[in-house]
C-alpha cells in the first residue's frame, strides 16, 4: 500500500491479496466463554454450570472450532453472555473472533502509539493550564484565587467533550472522531496563545477542552475494538502515556516561562497607573510561547494520525451502518498489515447472523445507536452491578474512589505551580525559574510510577488492591507533608514522591476498574466511574478558589483527605482480580 493514502478511503477485500484462508485451515483460538466454562468444570466438577447461562453454554464442548457449526456455537455462547442477541450482535462477535485469530501485530502496535497520543494530550493540557496560571494572574490583573476559574472552564470543556464525543463516535464513525479530537485541541491550543484578555483566554481553554476531553473515551474504545482479547492488558498500558504528557509540558514550560515573563515585582497594566512600569503582553510572552508550542505539538500528533498512518474504520461501526463488505475488508486490511491470514468472509457473516437483505436488525439506526449508548446508564444495565452483596459493595467503593481521586488529583496538581511559588503564604515568593525547575523534577520522578504499577499488580499477597491502597495512602500522606515547609527543596522532595506514588495508583486503578465488573455491564460500570471522576474534577477548582482564599494550604489539605478517604475505601474492596480471568 502507498505511504500516503486517502484517510477516508473505502476498501474492498481485493485491496488485500493473499490474506484469505479457508476456515478449515485456520489457526483458531478458543471461545473465551467456552474456556471459562471448561475451567469452571475442572474446578467445580463436571456438573458445574456456566455463571451466565445456567449450564447451557458449555454443553457443546466437542465441536470443532474450524467448522462453521463450531463457530456458530461459539457465537451463541458469547452472545448469551453479552445480553444482546441481534444479527448485528452476532456478526460483531464473529468479527471479534476473526481479530482474535489474526492476533497482535504491527497495526495494533502502531495504533497503540497513536492512541497513546490521546492520553498524552489529555495530561499535557491539564498541566499546561496549571503552568500558565501564575502568568495569567500577573498579566491580566486577576487574583491568584480567581484565576483558577480558568481551570474550571477547562474542566467544563473536558466534561462536554467526554460526553459528546463518546456518542458521536458511534454516529459519525470512530475514524472521524479519532482525528477530530486532536485537530480541535491543536487548533484551539494555537489560538490560546493569542488570548486578548483573561475571559477570552479562559473561553479558548474551554473550547480546547471539548477536543481534549474526547480523547480518552474515543481512543480507548477504538483501540479496544482492534485489540485481540488476549492482548487486552495493553489497554491498561495506555496510561503510561499520561505522565509523559506532564513531563513534556513541564520541560517546555521550564524553558519558556522563566525566561520570557515579567519581573516578579511588576503588576498588571490593568491595575497600574498609566506611565508606571507594568506587566504587559510584550514583556510576558513566555506563557504564550508555551501554549503555542503545546498547540503545535498537538497538531503534529494530529498530522501523524491523519497523514502518516492509515486508520481503518472500525468494523463494528461499519456493521452498525450496514456496510458489511467494508467491515470484512477492514479485517482483511488488519491481517495484511500484520502479515497474517484470516478466514472471515461476507458469506460466513451471513451464515452466522443472517443475510443483510433479509435480517432487519443487521444494522443499527442512529436512534438505536444513541439508545444503546444511553441504555448503559439504565437501571437494567446498572442492576447487575449489584447482583450480589459482594459485587454491590465493590461497585459502590470503586465509584467512590474514582470520585474522591477525581477531585483530589486536580485540587493539588492543577494548581501546583502556584503552591510551589508560595504565593499568599506571607513568605518570600519562590523565584519563577526555581518553581518551573522543581515542577520539571517532579514530572521526571513521576514517570516510572506507571511502569512499576504494571509489574507490582501481579505480586503475590499484594496484587491490585494492595498496590493501589498503599500508593494512595502514601500519596495522601506526602500531600500533608508538603504543607509543613515553604522551603523549595523540602517541597520538591515531597511533590516528587507524591507524583511517583500517584502514578502507581492511577495505573493500577485503570487496570482494576474494568476487571472487577462483569463483561456484559463493564461499559456501564467504567462509564459511571469516568463520569463521576470528571464531575468531581469540575468541582475541584471551585473548592480551590473559595477554600484557598481563606487559607492557601486548604486545597492541599482537602486533596490529602480525599486521597486518604479513597485509601480506606480501597482497603474495604472485597474483590481482588489478580490472577483471575475477567469476563
Amino acid at each position: 500500500m502507498p505511504f500516503f493514502i486517502n484517510p477516508f478511503a473505502k476498501h474492498d477485500v481485493s485491496d488485500f491479496p493473499g490474506v484469505l484462508i479457508p476456515l478449515q485451515q485456520a489457526d483458531r483460538h478458543a471461545s473465551v466463554v467456552s474456556a471459562f466454562d471448561k475451567k469452571m468444570k475442572l474446578e467445580g466438577g463436571a456438573d458445574s454450570p456456566s455463571i451466565y447461562d445456567e449450564g447451557k453454554a458449555g454443553q457443546h464442548a466437542d465441536y470443532s472450532p474450524t467448522t462453521l457449526e463450531g463457530l456458530r456455537v461459539e457465537i451463541e455462547e458469547d452472545v448469551g453472555a453479552s445480553g444482546h442477541d441481534t444479527a448485528y450482535d452476532r456478526k460483531s462477535k464473529v468479527i471479534n473472533k476473526a481479530i482474535q485469530d489474526i492476533g497482535m501485530g504491527r497495526y495494533q502496535w502502531q495504533l497503540f502509539v497513536l492512541c497513546g497520543f490521546g492520553w498524552l494530550a489529555d495530561n499535557l493540557w491539564l498541566q499546561g493550564v496549571a503552568l500558565t496560571l501564575p502568568s495569567l494572574s500577573q498579566e491580566f490583573g486577576v487574583s491568584e484565587t480567581r484565576v483558577r476559574f480558568t481551570t474550571c472552564a477547562t474542566f467544563l470543556g473536558l466534561c462536554i467533550g467526554a460526553s459528546v464525543w463518546g456518542i458521536a463516535s458511534d454516529v459519525i464513525g470512530r475514524r472521524l472522531a479519532f482525528n477530530a479530537t486532536l485537530f480541535l485541541a491543536g487548533v484551539f491550543g494555537l489560538a490560546v496563545g493569542g488570548g486578548p484578555n483573561w475571559i477570552g483566554t479562559a473561553g479558548l481553554f474551554a473550547a480546547l477542552g471539548t477536543g481534549v476531553g474526547g480523547n480518552l473515551p474515543v481512543d480507548g474504545a477504538l483501540f479496544l475494538e482492534f485489540l485481540p482479547f488476549a492482548s487486552g492488558g495493553l489497554l491498561t498500558m495506555l496510561s503510561v502515556w499520561w505522565p509523559v504528557g506532564q513531563l513534556i509540558a513541564s520541560l517546555i514550560a521550564w524553558g519558556f516561562i522563566p525566561n520570557y515573563s515579567c519581573g516578579a515585582d511588576l503588576k498588571s497594566c490593568n491595575v497600574t497607573p498609566r506611565g508606571a512600569p507594568c506587566c504587559n503582553k510584550a514583556s510576558n510572552m513566555g506563557w504564550r510561547y508555551f501554549v503555542i508550542t503545546l498547540g503545535a505539538l498537538t497538531f503534529c500528533m494530529f498530522i501523524c494520525r491523519f497523514f502518516l498512518f492509515h486508520l481503518f474504520e472500525s468494523p463494528k461501526f461499519l456493521l452498525s451502518r450496514g456496510r458489511q463488505p467494508e467491515a470484512v475488508a477492514t479485517v482483511h486490511g488488519i491481517a495484511y498489515k500484520n502479515k497474517r491470514q484470516t478466514w472471515l468472509t461476507v458469506d460466513i457473516l451471513n451464515s452466522i447472523g443472517g443475510d443483510l437483505e433479509v435480517a432487519d436488525d443487521a444494522k443499527l439506526s442512529t436512534k438505536e445507536i444513541v439508545r444503546r449508548q444511553l441504555s448503559k446508564f439504565s437501571t437494567e444495565r446498572i442492576g447487575p452491578l449489584f447482583a450480589s452483596k459482594r459485587l454491590g459493595i465493590n461497585t459502590c467503593l470503586i465509584w467512590f474512589c474514582w470520585a474522591t481521586i477525581g477531585m483530589g488529583y486536580p485540587l493539588f496538581n492543577a494548581f501546583l505551580p502556584q503552591y510551589l511559588k508560595n504565593s499568599g503564604k506571607g513568605v518570600p515568593e519562590t523565584p519563577t525559574n526555581i518553581v518551573y525547575r522543581n515542577y520539571a523534577i517532579t514530572s521526571i520522578v513521576g514517570v516510572p510510577g506507571s511502569l512499576i504499577a504494571y509489574y507490582t499488580v501481579d505480586i503475590k499477597y499484594l496484587g491490585r488492591k494492595g498496590t493501589m491502597a498503599i500508593s494512595t495512602c502514601l500519596s495522601g500522606i506526602f500531600l500533608y507533608l508538603f504543607t509543613l515547609s515553604s522551603n523549595p527543596k523540602f517541597q520538591v522532595a515531597f511533590t516528587s514522591l507524591e507524583a511517583f506514588f500517584q502514578n502507581i495508583m492511577y495505573g493500577v486503578l485503570y487496570a482494576y476498574t474494568p476487571e472487577c465488573f462483569p463483561a456484559p455491564n463493564r461499559g456501564t460500570g467504567t462509564g459511571i466511574a469516568s463520569f463521576l471522576n470528571r464531575i468531581a474534577g469540575l468541582c475541584a477548582p471551585l473548592v480551590a478558589i473559595y477554600g484557598g482564599s481563606a487559607n492557601p494550604s486548604a486545597p492541599v489539605y482537602a486533596a490529602g483527605g480525599l486521597f486518604l478517604a479513597a485509601f480506606v475505601a480501597m482497603c474495604c474492596l472485597p474483590i481482588e482480580t489478580r490472577g483471575k480471568q475477567s469476563l
